[in-house]
């Protein structure tokens, strides 16, 4: 190992595997990572549709009643994958929150986003945590031919997370991050907020999301609800609208 002659400490090269790990954490969140986030709008084009959403404060309403839902719903599958991130953890909560899931739409777009996800992660983090890649190839081509999972997203974000050194409470929060971001980015695309009222509504909206977090953390698959179900009816609409930007 070299030593810096100027600081007197040792050069380990790029960065330290601790610091490496941080960069591919920040790297899962950003919203230029290719997984399809921003193809679905949570349900929020159907509720605009069917009159639920149609001011400002209609839409914070409904993005507390989002990250409500989300946090009795998936924050138990994420919580779960992220703290045994393997295969056979995977497998069940994957079929888990396929049992659980009750409208066609709300399954695709998670199925989609999780599909996409694990595909992204593979390639991506395949140099630093080929792990992932293994998981992908051996849930693809299992000894009887059929596909092991459905690939829903809860579980695989929270495997991903688990893989890249996150611990439990801070995967949760990533968790609502991407479904607060998401959301608010439709409501932007949907014209119902503009992009600068957009950034003020995020940070605005960050306290619910924590107080969210900390309503529904580290809770077991088996305590897994909806908390809200008119919002999974709302979504369950959205095959029906005429007319639709999202695909869900």
């Amino acid at each position: 190992m070299e030593v810096d002659k100027e600081s007197n400490k040792p050069d380990n090269g790029f960065a330290s595997s601790d610091s490496a790990l941080q960069w591919s954490q920040w790297q899962l969140l950003d919203s230029i990572l290719p997984t399809g986030g921003f193809a679905h709008s949570l349900g929020l084009e159907a509720a605009i549709q069917t009159c639920l959403v149609s001011t400002p404060e209609d839409l914070q309403t409904f993005i507390a009643h989002l990250l409500d839902n989300t946090g009795s719903l998936l924050l138990p599958y994420v919580y779960s994958a992220a703290m045994s991130p393997d295969m056979e953890t995977w497998c069940k909560l994957d079929k888990s929150l396929d049992a659980t899931l009750t409208n066609q739409v709300g399954r695709k777009a998670s199925t989609a986003q999780g599909s996409a996800l694990m595909r992204v992660a593979a390639t991506v983090f395949s140099e630093t945590q080929p792990c992932l890649k293994a998981m992908r190839n051996a849930s693809l081509c299992s000894a009887s031919g059929k596909v092991l999972v459905c690939f829903h997203h809860a579980p695989i974000f929270g495997l991903v997370c688990g893989v890249l050194g996150m611990d439990g409470t801070t995967a949760q929060r990533a968790y609502m991050y991407t479904a607060m971001r998401d959301v608010i980015s439709a409501a932007t695309r949907l014209n119902l907020v503009g992009p600068l009222g957009a950034a003020v509504l995020h940070h605005q909206m960050s306290k619910v999301a924590e107080a969210m977090v900390l309503k529904w953390m580290d809770r077991s698959v088996e305590e897994s609800c909806q908390i809200v179900p008119l919002l999974d009816t709302v979504q369950g609409c959205h095959a029906y609208l005429f007319s639709r930007l999202f695909c869900s």
